[in-house]
């Protein structure tokens, strides 16, 4: 039975969704400007530079492991309750992070900073899903995107000027007042919806979901930063899948499971969630080895490589605005399918820089790859959430927040596995720095590809159907 969408007064339909762009730009900033400012970190705790990873994988770990339980955290407790005190945890985490005198303390303050992040952004999500009619949700998640896409960009140039210029500890400092506005706003804007019915917690099904993203999570980081040796990152990989095998088995034979498998057959759903795992391989890539590429190989200064990214910030904000229009013209199936061919190709033209390469001609891919970046995300994110019916709103937008944070984590280790692969020939003398980023934005391009296979499985009119769930909020 369909469930009316809340009347919202117009200035809260106006603002819900800046509320909700805040704390995702809150979160994506905070995961990237930690990056360039772990040496500097180190130095003042008197610790090894290559110790500190654990600061950046307590976070990570935290959010895998809380985010399964954000639609039934939300749809019991009601949205503005849980979002104010995501918020609220997230700022308190940042301030602990900023007091903390020793690597203990920091890793402890960043679990805290964790378990607001793991709640901020599908909550938030989950709000705008359940309080604006389906014609609304792409332009709306559009500019609730963009923000996510920015951050990585912004972070490693601002985390570079902070620590230049103040101290480390000014990288959390900076989210107390952006806390502070956003859980005002919350507080008084954010509407306090709650799912149609109580449902029972699926305990053991978190305990194996949660063990299956933390086990995957640490073998993509071994991979990638942590260096852990293959054997070791195979057990975890296979340990992991286990549990989520496990999992799935289990779900179909339980009433109420954190994720039931009937899901899947809403088809839109499907796809999109598959397509978001295997397309976020060179999205997430993309904010990791551009800024590596332009300072290792080309010789970049970080502030330079930071204002390289500027056209690429730019094309990100301007296609959003028109992702609503292009969407409806053509159809989910035709803009997924042509705009994953586009990112593919496009991360796989950036291994043409060199240093003859022209300045400008770099810039435009950049902004293209902007531009093509941003739509995809809007596009991937509505499809998979566009045709669920409330029930299942807040378990497939929970769902969407895990997959997305996996292949994110998937992308950037595939990328530091294949550059690190690339860079082992040059021990040899038989490559240059700059011929394993070729190699490497080469590869990254041609697994994109292969993920527009996935979105030609869509439906021509998928996503159009209208939804008979009242009229629009505001009007």
């Amino acid at each position: 039975m369909p469930h009316h969408l809340p009347q919202l007064a117009p200035r809260t339909a106006r603002l819900l969704p800046w509320i909700v762009a805040i704390a995702f730009f809150m979160q994506t900033l905070d995961g990237t400007i930690l990056n360039t400012a772990l040496p500097a970190m180190a130095r003042d705790l008197a610790e090894d530079p290559l110790r500190m990873q654990s600061v950046v994988i307590a976070y990570m770990l935290t959010v895998a492991l809380l985010i399964p339980a954000s639609g039934w955290i939300a749809d019991r407790f009601g949205t503005r309750r849980i979002f104010f005190g995501a918020i609220l945890l997230f700022s308190l985490g940042s301030l602990f992070c900023a007091l903390s005198t020793s690597l203990a303390q920091l890793v402890a303050s960043r679990v805290v900073q964790g378990l607001g992040g793991a709640l901020m952004m599908p909550v938030g999500r989950l709000v705008v899903l359940r309080a604006y009619p389906r014609s609304e949700l792409v332009r709306i998640m559009g500019f609730v995107t963009v923000p996510g896409l920015l951050g990585p960009l912004i972070g490693p140039t601002l985390g570079g000027w902070l620590v230049e210029y103040a101290s480390w500890h000014w990288i959390f400092l900076i989210n107390l007042p952006v806390g502070l506005l956003g859980c005002l706003a919350a507080q008084t804007l954010m509407p306090n919806l709650r799912g149609p019915e109580r449902k029972p917690f699926d305990g053991l099904g978190f305990l194996l979901f949660g063990a299956a993203m933390v086990l995957i999570t640490i073998a993509l980081e071994g991979l990638g930063e942590l260096h852990l040796p293959h054997l070791r990152v195979l057990l975890l990989l296979f340990a992991g899948l286990a549990c989520l095998a496990a999992y799935w088995l289990r779900a179909g034979q339980v009433e109420t499971p954190l994720f039931a498998p009937s899901l899947f057959r809403t088809r839109t759903f499907a796809v999109g969630i598959l397509g978001n795992l295997f397309a976020r391989l060179g999205s997430g890539a993309l904010p990791f080895l551009v800024p590596l590429l332009l300072q290792v190989a080309l010789g970049y200064s970080p502030a330079e490589a930071g204002m390289s990214m500027i056209p690429l910030a730019l094309a990100a904000m301007f296609v959003k605005s028109q992702a609503g229009r292009l969407i409806e013209r053509l159809g989910y199936r035709r803009v997924l399918t042509g705009n994953t061919l586009a990112l593919g190709f496009g991360l796989a033209s950036l291994a043409l820089a060199g240093p003859d390469y022209p300045y400008g001609l770099l810039l435009i891919q950049l902004a293209l790859l902007g531009g093509v970046n941003s739509l995809q995300f809007t596009a991937m994110n509505t499809v998979t959430l566009i045709d669920l019916d409330d029930r299942a709103a807040s378990s497939g937008n929970s769902l969407l927040s895990v997959v997305a944070q996996l292949s994110m984590s998937l992308g950037v280790a595939c990328a530091a596995a294949l550059l690190g692969g690339f860079s082992a020939s040059i021990a040899a003398g038989t490559d240059s720095v700059l011929g394993a980023f070729r190699a490497t934005f080469l590869c990254v391009g041609g697994l994109t590809l292969l993920a527009a296979a996935i979105f030609l499985q869509l439906d021509r009119s998928a996503g159009r159907q209208p939804r008979k769930t009242g009229a629009p909020p505001g009007d």
